[in-house]
């Protein structure tokens, strides 16, 4: 999966999703294809969506340590409404990977 940027507590972030993440994810909250049909038919636990976001900026880059502390401050004891668009986002890429306006904008931000 390419990673794609978001705002997300603080600043801009880079999310994705790597084989070796999603077999986290799976071993946290079940098979992807279950946890996405959960997030997309908005079933989900919250367990769904902080360790997707989490596990999501681990292959943006983040630390372990830094994506538990940015999931403490602006996933924990905030309301869904919140979270749930990117843990979605998050999935979707996943599934159908970038937009094809999304790869010809990234593809013009990229140094010749």
């Amino acid at each position: 999966m390419t990673g794609f940027p978001a705002f997300f507590g603080d600043k801009t972030h880079t999310f994705a999703l790597s084989n070796e993440l999603v077999g986290e994810l799976e071993n946290k909250c079940g098979p992807i294809a279950a946890l996405s049909s959960r997030v997309f038919n908005r079933q989900f636990s919250q367990a769904d969506l902080s360790d997707t976001i989490r596990l999501a900026l681990i292959g943006g880059g983040q630390t372990p340590k830094r994506a538990a502390e940015l999931i403490a401050a602006y996933v924990a004891n905030r309301p869904l409404a919140e979270t749930y668009p990117l843990a979605a986002k998050i999935l979707e890429r996943l599934w159908v990977g970038n937009p094809p306006e999304a790869q010809s904008s990234e593809a013009a931000n990229e140094p010749a």
